[in-house]
């Protein structure tokens, strides 16, 4: 369970490179000699931040983050089964089936056999699901701005490109 600080949604002050170590974060040097917190330390406080104002801006939807992602996979790459869902959203499949479960009974997503095997269900997005995706998209869309508000338009994509290698080096999935 995250920690109350986790989830505040108040953003931090940035760190003083003068300030000791932030604690639970252990310090190297980057390739050009900075010295602050591992790039992992940083990604995860990001994603921390990202979640606590992604569910924030997906309550009056009735959503949790974890849900919206699983809609959005579903959008993308429809058919899928809990398994493959779970790891492409990223979370258990226990959690995944927990997840499942509550999108089927608010009819967002539905569930049918795979052709060819019966022992394995598909989800894909009902009308009802794509609908509040639709409906949710301005809202992730301010919290996407909101992300790239400070940083210079020439390094918005240096930034994302930065984050798909990362992603690519760590899962062998590559894009492009």
């Amino acid at each position: 369970m995250a920690e109350a600080a986790d989830r505040d949604p108040t953003p931090s002050p940035a760190p003083d490179p003068t300030a000791g170590p932030t604690p639970g974060a252990e310090f190297d040097p980057d390739p050009e000699g900075h010295k602050g917190p591992l790039t992992i330390y940083l990604v995860k406080q990001l994603e921390l931040a990202i979640r606590s104002f992604m569910d924030e801006a997906l309550r009056p939807y009735g959503l949790t983050t974890f849900q919206y992602t699983a809609l959005t996979v579903l959008q993308h790459r429809g058919g899928l089964s809990s398994a493959q869902l779970a790891r492409r959203s990223f979370v258990r499949p226990q959690t995944m089936h927990e997840i499942v479960r509550s999108l089927e009974e608010r009819g967002l997503i539905e569930r049918a056999h795979t052709p060819g095997n019966r022992r394995v269900m598909e989800a894909r997005l009902t009308r009802e699901g794509e609908e509040l995706l639709a409906a949710c998209a301005p809202a992730v869309q301010k919290l996407e701005d909101r992300l790239l508000l400070d940083m210079p338009e020439k390094r918005r994509s240096a930034f994302r490109q930065g984050l798909e290698d990362g992603l690519a080096s760590l899962t062998g999935r590559h894009h492009g």
